[in-house]
């Protein structure tokens, strides 16, 4: 066949009309594949699109959510009681909150003039000339002077430079890790408001008494099992929860993802809705130079009238809160969408059984034959077939068994 008649035939092939074909095939082995791939079928969609999907229902997954937090606690360092207001940040409360585990403090800095730190780049010096005045580095706490000075009581010389001073990697005074935070404890309450439904709920268990609510939440500490409905978590808890050491965190600091999980099927009553917690930890792992969680900041006061501060580094835990809902209600059109993919996925059924019949069954010569027929308005022959109804429509039916032609 040469290049012009391939694409003639191909063309005139092109606008044939191709109908189903109902061939009833008398064989059990076929048959038990045929209605068994058909059950497995029917049951996948009703039990992952009805069932784990509820593919039934029309769904919300961006809700309006607010968050509040509130840390409470005492610690004892040395003769010092530390309160909220001490260790808490930010006072206010919202979705991050932070709490400081172990300070480092540099005490009575002063705008002066004093030796940089010599791990600093190009710090160590033998003669002024190895300073060059005004020069201000990256790594380095102040401007240099372009004087060479010793390093306070060492006897190598760093570069002078103009700061305040003393710098803190000289100065710094580690104090102890605060034991008590891990019994500290953070009040999270969260709101949800799925607008397309109209739901509105709150993480804190319902109560018709504000007075037995307030009793509550006087005593309770969120347990998984115990008490999954109370918003108050101990941080040794979260910490945990999270798989992290309590007194790593104290170490390096870090940073904790506590994670509100909504899954709301208001097919039920509001009620139903209600949350669930997980925790983990999001910044980089312990073992990396980058790793943990600290901040710096200051007390400025006036001494001898001069303007002096407190420098403190402090490490701490900070929980960032993040919330995720989800809700879901019957409606017709997914329901009526689902059920129609359903009905249509069977169809798989028949391609899998004519799939084996024209290849593995015996006389599957037999079967291909009569299932593909060629009508066309030349054709003479009588088509000796019967014709039958298939559900709603007409089609061409016949009828083997076993192999046989009729």
């Amino acid at each position: 066949m040469g290049l012009r008649e391939f694409i003639k035939e191909y063309f005139l092939g092109f606008w044939d009309y191709e109908t189903p074909k109902v061939m009833v095939v008398k064989n059990r082995t076929l048959g038990v594949i045929y209605r068994g791939v058909q059950f497995l079928v029917i049951t996948y969609f009703i039990w992952y699109v009805f069932i784990s999907q509820k593919a039934y229902q029309d769904s919300e997954t961006r809700p309006e959510s607010s968050v509040y937090t509130r840390m409470k606690g005492t610690a004892v360092l040395e003769d010092h009681i530390l309160d909220t207001v001490e260790y808490a940040r930010p006072p206010e409360g919202g979705d991050v909150i932070s709490t400081i585990l172990r300070r480092e403090v540099t005490y009575d800095q002063r705008q002066g003039t004093c030796a940089e730190h010599f791990s600093v780049t190009n710090a160590n010096c033998t003669t002024d000339s190895d300073c060059v005045e005004g020069e201000v580095n990256f790594e380095s706490h102040g401007r240099r002077t372009g004087r060479c000075v010793p390093y306070y009581n060492h006897t190598f010389k760093t570069c002078e430079i103009q700061t305040w001073c003393p710098i803190e990697e000289y100065a710094a005074v580690r104090e102890p890790a605060l034991a008590e935070a891990i019994n500290f404890t953070v009040f999270i309450r969260n709101s949800i408001h799925f607008p397309k439904f109209k739901v509105l709920r709150g993480n804190i268990k319902e109560s018709p008494n504000r007075r037995n609510r307030q009793r509550y939440l006087s005593k309770c500490h969120y347990d998984e099992e115990k008490e999954p409905y109370c918003p108050i978590f101990r941080l040794g808890y979260i910490a945990n929860k999270a798989r992290e050491k309590f007194s790593e965190l104290c170490r390096t600091g870090g940073v904790i993802g506590v994670f509100i999980n909504w899954k709301c099927d208001l097919d039920l009553d509001p009620s139903h809705c209600k949350p669930t917690y997980s925790f983990r930890r999001l910044d980089l792992r312990k073992d990396l130079p980058s790793s943990g969680y600290y901040y710096r900041f200051a007390k400025y006061y006036s001494k001898d009238g001069v303007e002096s501060r407190t420098l403190i580094k402090a490490y701490g835990i900070r929980l960032d809160v993040i919330v995720h809902g989800h809700a879901g209600k019957f409606s017709p059109i997914p329901t009526i969408i689902s059920t129609v993919t359903a009905m249509t996925s069977v169809g798989i059924c028949s391609i899998i059984c004519d799939w084996i019949m024209l290849t593995f069954i015996d006389k599957n010569e037999v079967y291909s034959e009569r299932k593909f027929d060629d009508v066309s308005k030349e054709s003479t022959e009588p088509i000796s077939t019967e014709f039958c109804i298939i559900g709603s429509y007409g089609s061409n039916h016949s009828d083997l068994s076993e192999g046989v032609p009729l």
